[in-house]
């Protein structure tokens, strides 16, 4: 009921609205080192009129923010920087709340550097981290999502892709974690996948992930012709993952993703679903132009 009054407000703050109408995006950074290149739901605010989400920066220089939160209320968007404690990663892309472990999250680097953390508070700590497994060749990630079903836990994550030439690559794999908090996976598999938008030369065909209750895969993809943009993205229902009882995965990817919503103007570079919703939030690392954060209705549980 807490996710659920939490994620009704919201919706309350942000608006819902079908791509295409009415302009709902609500600006959370101003340049480059402020954009969203991950985000995670984090809770209600204590007076539960908003509330709060994880967001990841991309900065590569130590001292730069690399987390922060969002504090949403009727009206208002606050953006708070978190301290970070242990080892600093460079380019963070996402980020993903571990699913029955309260104040819990993985976020992963660009290059596949998945790191374990604690936030309480105003700071986030670093519990341990460890690269991904089955890295490919010129990989660059920037999507991270975890499955919960009956206790067992699945990581799927993504080489972006790159353009006609280059297809986005989907990995998937069981997940535990050592005594000492280690990310463990099991056998991976891997699948192609091409957005169908953007098009034009070199979309990165996954920009995140999310999966919704019911087990279908949301990308994001995106444009970027530089800095300044222009920028070009959607949101798409790419297929479905499966997790058993005995911990298997199963990627089943469609063979033309259905495009949910389409965003001129806009690099979406995080997707997360609601818990207790059928809507997601969506934030944009828009480069030299800040970042922006909005709700669309795209986590149906159908």
């Amino acid at each position: 009921m807490t996710w659920f009054t939490a994620a009704t407000a919201l919706l309350t703050v942000l608006g819902t609205t079908p791509a295409g109408a009415a302009d709902t995006w609500q600006k959370v950074g101003s340049d480059s080192r402020t954009g969203v290149s991950g985000l995670a739901y984090e809770g209600g605010t204590g007076g539960g009129d908003g509330v709060n989400a994880l967001i990841v920066h991309d900065n590569k220089k130590s001292g730069q923010p690399r987390i922060s939160r969002i504090t949403s209320t009727e009206g208002s968007a606050v953006v708070t920087p978190l301290t970070w404690e242990g080892a600093e990663p460079v380019d963070l892309e996402a980020v993903e709340p571990v699913p029955g472990l309260p104040g819990e999250y993985l976020a992963l680097t660009g290059r596949g550097i998945l790191f374990r953390l604690k936030v309480a508070g105003s700071t986030a700590t670093v519990v341990d981290y460890t690269p991904l497994p089955s890295i490919g060749e010129g990989d660059d990630f920037e999507s991270f999502a975890l499955v919960a079903r009956e206790g067992r836990l699945a990581a799927l994550w993504a080489d972006r892709g790159a353009g006609a030439g280059r297809p986005a690559t989907l990995y998937a794999a069981p997940l535990t974690f050592a005594p000492w908090g280690q990310p463990l996976f099991g056998a991976v598999s891997q699948r192609s996948y091409r957005s169908a938008y953007p098009t034009g030369d070199g979309p990165r065909h996954i920009s995140d992930i999310a999966v919704t209750d019911s087990g279908r895969i949301l990308v994001g993809s995106a444009g970027d012709a530089g800095d300044d943009g222009p920028f070009d993205s959607a949101v798409s229902d790419a297929g479905r993952v499966t997790l058993s009882a005995a911990g298997r995965v199963r990627i089943a990817l469609a063979a033309s993703p259905t495009v949910l919503g389409t965003f001129p103007g806009y690099k979406v570079e995080a997707v997360e679903c609601l818990p207790g919703s059928a809507d997601a939030l969506i934030g944009t690392d828009d480069e030299n132009l800040g970042g922006y954060v909005r709700t669309m209705p795209f986590c149906a549980t159908s």
